[in-house]
């Protein structure tokens, strides 16, 4: 068989499975630290529940899949996950679903494993959004997980910290009611509603508009330049609140 019949052939085996998501739809990216438990408290141990650290590689990683190629209007990230909110008009790997989903996940592996110092891995999976509704919907769906995972979390943890063994623990969270984990903070002296939003609520983070001092290359004079940067957000809004925060980025127009 010549090459290039061979090599159209196989070509067509590649591609069999490879379907491209439709145009004028937003997509949401979310991608999850695989074995990122083992990786974070045994291999490297942060503090947990919660650790400074952490998030901000987390932090940076989700900027630096903001700016590899694609156009992300919005970025949400809380405890090992990332979510990304590409534009309808994002026609990045012409929507192939298997381009965007291995291209990002490595993205963030190799990010995340050069800020570590040691080998990281993301998985990811694809959301095509029907609507703006949806996708205010999505971002609230991650915001309202990351406060019952952050309140289990703490429950957790704290239970360790007193003795309690790991099935013990968790054994005792399934019985707990959101009431009875609040009850249980506050006996042993931590106030749920006082922990930091970043770990209740997760972190935003965007791209903005400001203004630099420049010089006009031609007149010599000072001025001002228009320039885009990212930043984040520790301290998110909720509920109705954060509906209204996230329609900033899904009023693509």
């Amino acid at each position: 068989m010549k090459f290039n019949e061979l090599d159209r052939r196989m070509r067509l085996l590649e591609s069999a499975d490879d379907p491209s998501i439709m145009p004028g739809m937003p997509l949401v990216i979310r991608l999850d630290g695989r074995g990122f438990t083992k990786l974070t408290k045994e291999t490297h141990p942060f503090d947990a529940p919660f650790d400074e650290r952490f998030r901000d590689f987390m932090i940076e990683t989700t900027k630096h899949l903001m700016q590899c190629g694609f156009q992300p209007t919005y970025g949400y990230t809380q405890s090992d996950e990332i979510s990304l909110l590409l534009p309808p008009e994002d026609m990045t790997f012409g929507r192939r679903m298997r381009k965007l989903l291995s291209v990002l996940a490595g993205e963030a592996s190799a990010r995340f494993s050069l800020l570590l110092g040691d080998t990281a891995c993301f998985d990811s999976r694809i959301s095509p959004m029907t609507n703006r509704q949806s996708t205010i919907d999505y971002f609230r769906w991650r915001s309202e997980d990351a406060h019952r995972n952050a309140l289990n979390a703490h429950c957790y943890w704290l239970r360790r910290k007193i003795g309690e063994s790991a099935r013990a623990a968790s054994d005792a969270l399934d019985r707990m009611s959101v009431r009875d984990k609040n009850e249980f903070l506050f006996a042993k002296g931590v106030n749920f509603n006082d922990l930091p939003d970043w770990q209740k609520r997760g972190i935003g983070v965007y791209w903005e508009d400001y203004q630099k001092d420049a010089v006009n290359p031609v007149t010599g004079e000072a001025v001002k330049a228009d320039r885009r940067r990212l930043a984040h957000d520790l301290y998110l809004p909720m509920k109705g609140k954060y509906d209204d925060y996230i329609g900033r980025f899904v009023d693509f127009g």
